[in-house]
């Protein structure tokens, strides 16, 4: 099914903490089915869900007759403007657990009927996820943490953030209480409080990705740049190697990095080709394992 309209809402919901946790739910205008599957896109640090070409891709996979429901977390840093970093005081202590709590309030979220949509059901039984970067750490995590999740889709995914902290970083965390990196896109100095790392620590076996993708044995495919300068393509093949499901796949994409040659803000009438090709095998991914 390919549908011709999509159909996009914005809302929130309480997180844990009773910050929003901000979403946008595209669903097609022209299915046939009282049901459909339901996918969960999750950003990386120092994302958002409407970064770059996100959106379009969001709209894009639900055209394929999904409902796609793309979330920022609620520490992110993201406040009022959806496309700005303003909020530097939620973003110095995301937490990986408070990511992987902000995945399950969603979930639980569409198994009670907060977050619905008025032209067709969600369907609670089919729950696949797609995770950038830091957010396919988390992703890998969520979907052992959560039995609804049927299907995982990582992009450029981290496969330990344990592994992450440089000695600078940890240095300052002991001496100072936080350290500061810089937001390469926008030129901020971005604060990360030692809670973050106290967090990744004291919960290793619950949050590091590594762990817990011995625990999955539904489809996994795990996507990734062979030129990624940020995050090495080797992640997702140790990603890959420590998975035990008998249906899972490897896509190392030649000649791209990080984000696929995307970048923000995206103002193209096309994608990358890179781009367009993890698109491509992402939307046949879900639609051979979740449709």
């Amino acid at each position: 099914m390919s549908a011709t309209n999509i159909y996009k809402i914005t809302d929130s919901i309480p997180s844990t903490e009773n910050l929003p946790i901000r979403f946008d739910m595209y669903s097609p205008g022209n299915s046939s089915r009282d049901l459909l599957p339901v996918i969960l896109f999750v950003h990386g640090n120092k994302g958002f869900k409407d970064w770059g070409p996100f959106p379009d891709a969001c709209e894009d996979i639900a055209r394929k007759g999904f409902i796609v429901i793309a979330m920022n977390f609620s520490l992110n840093g993201i406040g009022e403007n959806p496309t700005e970093l303003e909020r530097l005081d939620l973003y110095q202590r995301e937490t990986l657990s408070q990511d992987l709590n902000d995945i399950g309030t969603v979930i639980e979220g569409i198994k009670n009927g907060s977050i619905s949509s008025q032209r067709v059901g969600l369907h609670t039984d089919y729950i696949g996820i797609i995770g950038h970067s830091r957010g396919g750490h988390t992703a890998v995590a969520a979907a052992a943490e959560f039995q609804e999740i049927q299907c995982l889709v990582t992009w450029s995914a981290v496969a330990n953030y344990n592994e992450r902290w440089t000695d600078r970083m940890v240095r300052d965390w002991k001496e100072k209480g936080f350290t500061e990196i810089l937001n390469s896109r926008t030129g901020q100095v971005m604060r990360v409080d030692k809670v973050v790392y106290e967090d990744a620590l004291a919960n290793e076996e619950r949050l590091m990705a590594i762990n817990r993708v011995k625990e999955l044995y539904i489809p996994c495919m795990f996507i990734a740049g062979k030129e990624d300068e940020s995050v090495s393509y080797k992640e997702s093949e140790s990603l890959y190697r420590n998975c035990p499901s008998e249906n899972r796949e490897l896509r190392l994409i030649s000649g791209t990095g990080h984000t696929f040659d995307a970048s923000h803000p995206f103002e193209e009438k096309e994608y990358p080709e890179k781009f367009a090709e993890v698109l491509d095998l992402t939307e046949e991914w879900f639609i051979d394992n979740l449709a």
